[in-house]
């Protein structure tokens, strides 16, 4: 007799084994019709299995339907698959590679003679389609490793008969089939094609095989799946919104800044971007200051041994730009905190000075990779709002419950009010005592609770040398941006040889904790770029009011007002071309000023202006004094 408990808690006998689709059918027909897959056993010995698995012994069930995280996942993984059969179907002699899942949908990479073409595109869509339609068994089968390797080099797989034989000798093989087409994978997938019905391919790229620049460039088909049509085309409306609001095109149409040729991966920053950046820039620096941290400044080029010391020349040096001078090797700082070391160590420190806060807008270099750099939100030299508190390991609650609740109130005054929070946990490989992580953790998740926040444990997922909060921001269209965090760490102080003198007069190492809130600031800008489709708020917007004549009569009336509102230190464009009104209006609405303020004969005669808000909003004339409350209120809010 066989035990089958289900989620709801009840239980199930069955005589002889089962599979997940019986159990299903068991439950009732609409289950069995719904049935994707199911996750047999609990916690972390749970996993996700095909509906024909056999259940030979007593466990925990659930069945995955579309409605499940876990459903979607298996839909996105046979789409992949079908995706591999149409592209055999059309072009033959294409070899195909891997097709793994990624967020919103899954790749597959290929080997073919020739460049894909959207036309391609289409008519393998259209293809996967019919494939779909005739709702064919997906069925899997188990091979001995060298069995598996002949299979695929018989059938002229050349790239899949090389991925199986890096596997171990001794292991066997699950391949999966549907009509004609057979694929190397671990599953689970669908039960048949015909639940495959909602995904889009969307694009062709180049990737290296294997990801190694010095293997062959292959073709990297990318597409999405969903469970419901709705749930597919809000995914596409989505992504027309986010091109509406790319940060690149943005940023040449708001002439904001501009990425060259001759300095891959760093940014120019325009006289209306850096007026963006100055205003985050010195809004944080503010932070700092009314917040208990000194801010400091750091060198760009540091030694060889000190990277070595803290083992980045060993495990990242490939990620730095290195360089020599008088037979001495030193790279440009990937990070800023060896640098805070050396600045804490200039005195002796006691208990006394602790907690001790630096905060560096630190520039910092990584020779990113030509392929993963992206506007301003990926690039190779960058500055961070980075921050280092030296503390003992009583402070850490304090002093990450007094985190939180800055950062939160910093990612409002920006328009962020949804963050997710992730406390990442010791992993297998690390360093320190028991007891020592489970003070960091608990402060760290205490500091959370302390600050109203619900969290999620991301187990094992901490440093090797301490545990972490990650602070992720949900943007208007749904995107996450992981951009701040704290960590506690223990080891890059002692390698360093930082100390502090306790209340007994011995000599101990503090603890740092590494704190960023906006992270980079080129991202995070990129980040408000898109998050207000270009529409910065006032506080922020380069240009905060444009004052536009009618006429040439109004000139000097114009200056004036531009003049007055400059002193009380607002960011003024003042048009005087000899231009229709209608058409100034048009075009510094393109630029999305916040205010436009038209003066004419009678505004002129009355001491007043013509108010015009973004978003085409009349708010009428008033007189200047009303207007510069206006404004002046909307700065100082941060509205």
């Amino acid at each position: 007799m066989i035990s089958v408990q289900l989620p709801d808690g009840s239980k199930r006998q069955f005589d002889n084994p089962v599979t997940v689709a019986e159990v299903a059918a068991s439950i009732g027909t609409g289950l069995a019709k719904a049935a994707l897959a199911g996750r047999v056993g609990q916690g972390d010995a749970a996993r996700v299995v095909d509906t024909s698995y056999r259940i030979e012994q007593d466990t925990a069930l659930a069945i995955i339907t579309e409605k499940d995280a876990e459903g979607l996942d298996v839909i996105r993984h046979s789409t992949a698959h079908l995706l591999a059969y149409a592209v055999k179907e059309l072009f033959p002699d294409a070899q195909v590679t891997i097709g793994p899942v990624i967020e919103n949908g899954f790749f597959y990479d290929f080997s073919y003679k020739r460049p894909f073409t959207p036309e391609d595109l289409e008519a393998i869509e259209a293809k996967m389609t019919e494939l779909a339609k005739k709702d064919e068994k997906v069925e899997r089968r188990v091979l001995p490793r060298d069995e598996a390797v002949e299979y695929f080099k018989g059938i002229g797989e050349a790239y899949k008969a090389e991925i199986i034989a890096s596997i171990p000798a001794n292991e066997d093989v699950s391949l999966y089939r549907e009509g004609k087409f057979e694929d190397l994978c671990r599953g689970p997938h669908v039960p048949s094609t015909g639940k495959l019905k909602h995904f889009k391919l969307m694009k062709v790229a180049g990737a290296y095989w294997r990801g190694d620049h010095r293997n062959e460039m292959l073709q990297r088909i990318y597409g999405t799946a969903w469970a419901t049509k709705d749930d597919l085309q809000k995914y596409l409306t989505m992504l027309e919104e986010a091109e509406k609001r790319d940060h690149r095109r943005l940023g040449r149409e708001l002439d904001l800044f501009h990425i060259d040729e001759h300095a891959p991966g760093v940014v120019f920053w325009h006289p209306n971007g850096w007026t963006v950046w100055q205003a985050v820039e010195q809004y944080m620096r503010a932070v700092y200051r009314d917040n208990g941290y000194q801010e400091v400044k750091g060198p760009q080029l540091l030694d060889q041994g000190l990277w070595e010391k803290t083992g980045h020349w060993g495990k990242y040096r490939e990620n730095m730009f290195v360089t020599e001078s008088e037979k001495r090797d030193y790279a440009l700082k990937p990070m800023n905190c060896p640098g805070h070391i050396l600045i804490y160590k200039q005195g002796i420190k006691s208990y006394r000075d602790l907690p001790l806060r630096f905060g560096e807008f630190g520039q910092c270099h990584r020779n990113e990779p030509t392929g993963g750099l992206h506007g301003i939100m990926r690039v190779r030299g960058f500055t961070q709002d980075d921050g280092h508190i030296f503390c003992t390991e009583e402070q850490i609650l304090e002093e990450c419950a007094a985190f939180t609740t800055l950062l939160q109130k910093v990612y409002k005054d920006f328009g962020f009010t949804d963050i997710i929070y992730k406390v990442a946990t010791r992993p297998d490989a690390r360093i320190g005592s028991d007891e020592s992580w489970d003070k960091a953790e608990f402060a760290l998740m205490e500091s959370l609770r302390r600050s109203g926040c619900e969290f999620e444990v991301a187990a094992g997922e901490g440093a090797f040398y301490g545990p972490k909060v990650e602070y992720t921001l949900k943007d208007a269209l749904g995107r996450h941006w992981q951009c701040g965090t704290i960590q506690v760490d223990p080891n890059m102080p002692e390698r360093l040889g930082a100390e502090y003198v306790d209340e007994s007069g011995e000599r101990r190492t503090p603890l740092m904790l590494h704190r960023a809130i906006v992270g980079s600031l080129e991202r995070f800008i990129g980040i408000l770029i898109e998050q207000h489709a270009g529409a910065l708020p006032a506080w922020l917007a380069p240009k905060q009011v444009a004052v536009l004549n009618i006429t040439d009569d109004q000139a000097d009336y114009a200056r004036e007002i531009a003049k007055t509102l400059q002193k009380q230190g607002v960011r003024v464009s003042l048009d005087l071309r000899n231009e229709k009104i209608n058409r100034k209006i048009r075009e510094h609405s393109m630029q999305k000023v916040p205010y436009l303020l038209v003066v004419g004969d009678k505004e002129k005669a009355n001491g007043a202006v013509a108010v015009r808000a973004r978003g085409n909003q009349d708010l009428g004339v008033m007189p200047l004094t009303d207007f510069s409350s206006r404004i002046a209120s909307d700065i100082a809010q941060r509205v």
